[in-house]
């Protein structure tokens, strides 16, 4: 039992007790069966049982009925302009909960259990819908942005009113609550940042936004206003800890200060950093960040970017590369990259207090290891088996607010096998909409 909290017990043989959507306990199975007699029991015996895992960045929609169809070798920002703004733009209401429902179910098939949407759904309510039937915890929001000529762009008022009614429909403290959500980078009027951070503060929920995965944010923000992102934000007033910032791979020294001070989170997706070659080897801070204070959560991005939902490959790989990057083994390990996707990224994602780690009192957000598979068995030093052996294949059983959502490997809530019929389907009609043709790589020809 592997509880993440304060002190980062690993209780051998231990057991935990839930009654509804809570943890009672967290102790000994002998103790735990003495004190509770008679209550049905989930059998983990030989298992690994941890906290649910934090996704702190996840498109919900666009790319999933698209996955490993955008080519890997586009000049920079090509993907987006000339791929996922225009199938975003043909996406109707079916397509988006299709595809937040695949996205969720990826998800908790691998031990995620808490899944922050980035800010690029045209229809939250149907999103939302997919991930309550898979049964995730996560966050929800709409496009913002105040720039011309772009899908669902429109003045800093409406913008704001749509952040608004996504908030009216999710309140804080539902299992699916609504977020404030831009798409940021140098998309966004000063008005429309200050007036976003201000909704977040007043009713007292999140903000996200996306921010210097590349050189260009700094460099349109240096041209524009004389200051680099992190800096401009700050002096808007629009960081502090209700902000979560996608990526902020390009920062330096002054930026990475104030992210500190202000307590701003920051969803670091190494996968997506590589794949699409944005520099996070010779510019990430995030490790060091992280060893700061500084409020770091794990995400996986896109479909098309980190491609697969799967945090604890993102957590081998954000540990790699802080070793790697510094030529030194010693001063990061497995320990810190499991605690980014569990007590420190529930943290980063303002739900510290309710999920994260095993605890009495918090949400009953679990996730059992199947004892038997290959990366579990033998059984060695548990945070390095999680980490550098284990993924989301190795995943047997996900509760959230104690319901069993997966069971055995498979979504109770969903029926998979249909919905990848279906999204097949979709993506047929989706990108003759979007008149979109695959290039693909090596020749496919028709051998029936």
């Amino acid at each position: 039992m592997v509880t993440m909290d304060r002190d980062r017990r690993v209780l051998c043989g231990g057991a935990v007790a839930v009654a509804g959507s809570t943890i009672l306990e967290v102790g000994s199975t002998s103790e735990l069966r003495r004190r509770w007699p008679g209550v049905a029991e989930l059998d983990a015996g030989g298992a690994v049982v941890t906290p649910g895992l934090i996704n702190a960045h996840q498109h919900h929609t666009g790319d999933p009925l698209l996955r490993s169809c955008i080519p890997d070798d586009l000049a920079p920002g090509e993907s987006i302009f000339s791929w996922s703004i225009p199938i975003h733009g043909h996406h109707g209401p079916e397509d988006d909960e299709l595809s937040a429902t695949l996205v969720a179910a990826e998800c908790a098939r691998n031990g995620v259990t808490t899944v922050i949407e980035a800010g690029t759904v045209a229809h939250p309510v149907r999103a939302a819908a997919g991930m309550t039937a898979v049964g995730v915890r996560g966050a929800i929001g709409t496009w913002g942005w105040d720039v011309d000529g772009l899908p669902y762009s429109a003045p800093v008022e409406e913008v704001l009113a749509r952040q608004r009614e996504v908030l009216d429909a999710f309140p804080p403290g539902g299992t699916v609550a609504g977020w404030v959500t831009l798409v940021g980078h140098s998309l966004a009027s000063d008005e429309l940042l200050a007036g976003a951070a201000e909704l977040a503060r007043e009713r007292k929920t999140n903000m996200t936004m996306h921010l210097s995965p590349t050189r260009s944010d700094p460099e349109i923000y240096l041209e524009r206003h004389g200051r680099r992102p992190v800096t401009h934000l700050e002096h808007l007033g629009v960081l502090g800890r209700h902000l979560l910032i996608a990526h902020g791979v390009w920062i330096d020294d002054e930026e990475v200060a104030a992210l500190l001070r202000t307590g701003t989170a920051v969803a670091y997706c190494p996968w997506a950093y590589l794949r699409l070659g944005q520099g996070v080897t010779g510019h990430g801070r995030h490790a060091e960040l992280f060893k700061s204070g500084g409020r770091i959560a794990l995400g996986c991005d896109a479909s098309n970017a980190g491609d697969q939902a799967d945090i604890l490959r993102a957590a081998a790989l954000a540990v790699g590369l802080a070793k790697d990057v510094r030529e030194d083994p010693t001063w990061f390990s497995a320990a810190d990259g499991f605690e980014m996707a569990t007590c420190r990224g529930a943290e980063a994602v303002g739900l510290g207090d309710i999920v994260g780690s095993l605890e009495a009192g918090k949400q009953a957000d679990l996730v059992i290891f199947e004892p038997t598979s290959a990366a579990c068995s033998p059984r060695g030093e548990t945070a390095l088996q999680l980490v550098w052996s284990a993924d989301g294949r190795c995943v047997r059983d996900v509760m959230v607010a104690g319901k069993m959502i997966v069971r055995h490997g498979r979504c109770l809530g969903v029926d998979e096998e249909s919905a990848l019929v279906e999204a097949e389907k979709q993506r047929r009609f989706l990108l003759e909409r979007a008149g979109i043709t695959i290039p693909h790589r090596w020749p496919h020809l028709d051998a029936r």
